[in-house]
């Protein structure tokens, strides 16, 4: 097979016009031709972090999709299903990945369960990671999200960490604001990247240190803007990554995205493609092609190097997507899941008390960071934006932790969800008692998904695969999932770009400042529990 286009040849750092030939899933050999070609000819994009799960969809699915925007392959992080399912969720997210022509390097997730404070479903113990280590289908240590642990010598996180390290396998970092000696002291224990740098301040102290930096553009979290320009400073230290992409998101568009929007913004086109093709390559010793002779067939074919509209992508020199359909056949994949509680609580479970003096959880559209606000009875009453926050167990019957939240827009009815890091308790929030124990009831009806209740109505995508994914096709979820996205905006007022991705990390209590498990409202620069009036 002989493909012609203008070869982006990153070694060299030139463009060329070639008849590249492909033999047995092989780049065989590049012809160098008199005249320039209508197309251009790339390595595959790679999403240096992304949690699979996030996607509400299975690995296969997920491939169908993210194929079409030039994705050949991710750095995935299986924590999600681990804290539901542990070793099983894990294996599960592998086999089902190899039913279909994609990489997917999965991870072993360090921190599972994310913290003591919250109830999960599963414990992942430094004897289990290092058993999955020991697994050539593990290429590194996940987030290690608990750096206290490793800056106080937690002899369980100090386990994992050496394990890593006598696999020779690369450890990710999550140390959000980390800087000064501690971020020295961190990324000492052999922690080589990090997705959360926030501030081009902190970012490019990190790589001074040698860390490699990963600018996230994900659902939620964006920090593109603010860590682009570390690109011309430390071109082989970046990489690109979504952490967290729901569908809705990942129909319109995945790291193909980011390239363009670097190379629109004036970044030179070869350190671009370099973060998005070679360095997470390099970095995880990944199996995919670099369009070098002798590589994997995986290459993609793009209109131009302006937009990158991708007209085909190719992996093990299979054609897996063409002019924006997917060539990747759908799977069937058995489900398997984890959820103890067999009824929502009454409506009254749900009401929440003003106090003279309360605690209130700021949350901010498009960050991770919540702000620890303080406001009285009379401003709290008087607030247009101020709902109740709930966490219920999903493993197991317990009454409900509740809190006031400021920022998720909602003006009347409920939203809940049990995709809600890192544990997937239900995690709700709405003005009206009623309507959230009808959201919460639809979950637990259908063992899990994503529900929104409103003048007696109630909407449900239910996500069978562990509460955080559906087997169903990645087209239909993405059409439910785009349903109730509009319905949470339009209906219940919400002003938010992404008002479930913003929900699922209100209980993410490894992220500062005020966050709320299943066991109570979470300080989560002290970490410590506090009262709701303290």
């Amino acid at each position: 097979m002989e493909i012609k286009a203008n070869w982006v040849d990153l070694e060299k750092r030139r463009i060329v016009p070639v008849s590249m030939r492909v033999e047995a899933g092989k780049i065989h050999s590049f012809q160098e031709l008199d005249q320039w070609q209508e197309s251009f000819l790339l390595p595959g994009f790679i999403d240096a972090h992304v949690h699979i799960e996030s996607s509400l969809l299975i690995p296969s699915e997920f491939a169908r999709m993210a194929t079409l925007h030039g994705t050949i392959a991710t750095v995935s992080d299986p924590h999600e299903i681990a804290n539901v399912c542990g070793l099983e969720g894990v294996e599960l997210m592998i086999e089902n990945g190899k039913k279909v022509p994609f990489y997917f390097a999965f991870g072993a997730p360090s921190c599972v369960p994310a913290t003591a404070f919250e109830t999960a479903g599963a414990v992942l113990n430094d004897k289990d990671i290092e058993q999955l280590l020991a697994n050539k289908d593990i290429y590194y240590l996940a987030e290690m999200m608990n750096y206290p642990g490793v800056l106080y010598g937690d002899e369980q996180v100090h386990a994992k960490l050496t394990h890593a390290r006598e696999a020779g396998k690369p450890i990710d970092g999550h140390a959000p604001g980390l800087m000064g000696n501690d971020a020295v002291s961190y990324f000492s224990h052999g922690i080589s990247t990090d997705h959360e740098c926030f501030s081009l301040e902190e970012g490019r102290e990190k790589a001074h240190l040698g860390v490699n930096i990963l600018i996230r553009e994900g659902s939620a979290a964006r920090n593109f803007e603010a860590l682009i320009p570390l690109l011309r400073e430390f071109p082989n230290q970046i990489m690109f990554c979504s952490d967290d992409k729901h569908p809705d998101s990942l129909l319109l568009g995945h790291i193909n995205q980011l390239v363009a929007r670097a190379v629109k913004d004036g970044y030179e086109l070869f350190d671009v493609l370099t973060a998005a093709c070679i360095n997470p390559r390099k970095h995880y010793q990944l199996p995919s092609g670099a369009l070098n002779i002798g590589d994997s067939a995986d290459f993609i074919v793009v209109e131009d190097l302006h937009d990158f509209k991708v007209k085909e992508t190719w992996i093990k020199g299979i054609c897996v997507a063409r002019n924006g359909q997917s060539l990747i056949p759908r799977v069937e994949q058995t489900p398997i899941n984890q959820f103890g509680l067999k009824q929502a609580p009454p409506a009254a479970a749900f009401e929440l008390q003003a106090k003279p003096i309360n605690r209130v959880i700021g949350c901010l559209d498009g960050e991770l960071i919540t702000l620890d606000e303080t406001l009285t009875r009379e401003e709290l009453l008087a607030h247009p934006d101020i709902a109740t926050l709930v966490v219920l167990n999903r493993y197991n019957e317990a009454p409900p932790a509740l809190a006031f939240i400021r920022g998720m827009g909602i003006q009347k009815g409920a939203m809940a969800s049990t995709v809600a890091h890192d544990s997937h308790n239900i995690l709700a929030v709405g003005k009206s008692a009623m309507d959230i124990q009808a959201a919460i009831d639809a979950l637990v009806q259908n063992q899990g998904g994503l529900s929104l209740s409103y003048d007696g109505i109630t909407e449900v995508l239910p996500l069978n695969m562990a509460g955080l994914m559906s087997t169903a096709d990645a087209w239909e979820v993405a059409e439910k999932y785009t349903q109730l996205d509009k319905l949470s905006k339009t209906q219940l007022g919400s002003s938010l770009r992404a008002p479930y991705m913003t929900l699922s990390f209100m209980a993410l209590l490894v992220i500062p400042s005020l966050k709320l498990s299943d066991l109570g409202l979470f300080d989560g620069k002290r970490f410590e529990f506090v009262n709701q009036n303290q």
